[in-house]
């Protein structure tokens, strides 16, 4: 309804948005973040430069929306697990691992957009205010996962951690009960959170070494290893 009611300038400008991107991420594709080059992409699309800086005003202007997308993606992969998960009436040990399942899924799919939002930082770029609120998108889903776990004596020290944060920060407490408002159990929101984190630190660490190829030529499956991570995590939190 919305590109309907756009007028043609509009419609057109969009359109070229979107091819810019496109061209992008062809060259993320091909050769990582260095490679991305705005005076590359309008000779490839048969414009001038200044013509393409009329659409995107610096490569950090380019990034910023890559960067959005390749999040706001992500969250809606995830978040499609999380609902087919609880439709599906999953136990949270169940549910843990569909989200997890679906975090490697989109990465090693679509391995230079994961790299460029979880890899390596641009040098000298800035990313915008928006961005954690998109990270937290990706994450939030993990919440209620772990919402009514049982912490185990070994990540006491980050349930601990994750309590003062909450206390401390209005923001981190808006957003766990978006998400897990009714978080219960013997550690609560502070088990929620710390689940979350541990959840993404240890999916962050075996996906983001098989998105970057560190796999190639070894013995094993990353899903096989996943699969290992996430029993680990769910044993650690007493998820049945």
């Amino acid at each position: 309804m919305a590109e309907a009611q756009q007028g043609p300038r509009a419609r057109y400008r969009e359109q070229t948005r979107a091819e810019i991107k496109e061209a992008a991420l062809r060259q993320l594709a091909e050769g990582g973040v260095a490679a991305l080059a705005l005076t590359r992409i309008a000779k490839d699309m048969g414009l001038s430069g200044p013509a393409l800086y009329r659409y995107f005003g610096s490569r950090d202007d380019l990034l910023h929306a890559l960067i959005r997308d390749a999040y706001d993606d992500a969250a809606s992969a995830i978040g499609a697990a999380a609902t087919r998960s609880v439709a599906a009436a999953q136990s949270p040990r169940e549910r843990l691992h569909a989200l997890a399942v679906a975090y490697r899924a989109w990465a090693v799919r679509e391995p230079h957009r994961y790299l460029l939002i979880q890899g390596a930082p641009v040098p000298g770029y800035v990313a915008p205010a928006d961005t954690l609120d998109r990270a937290r998108a990706v994450l939030g889903p993990f919440l209620p996962v772990f919402a009514g776990g049982t912490p185990g004596a070994g990540v006491a020290p980050v349930v601990a951690q994750m309590a003062a944060w909450l206390d401390g920060d209005p923001a981190v407490c808006g957003w766990v009960a978006e998400y897990a408002a009714d978080a219960a159990g013997p550690a609560g929101a502070a088990g929620a959170l710390a689940g979350a984190l541990l959840a993404w630190a240890q999916l962050h660490g075996s996906v983001g070494l098989e998105a970057a190829g560190q796999f190639e030529g070894m013995g094993h499956s990353g899903g096989t290893l996943l699969d290992a991570q996430v029993a680990m995590l769910a044993d650690t939190f007493g998820l049945e």
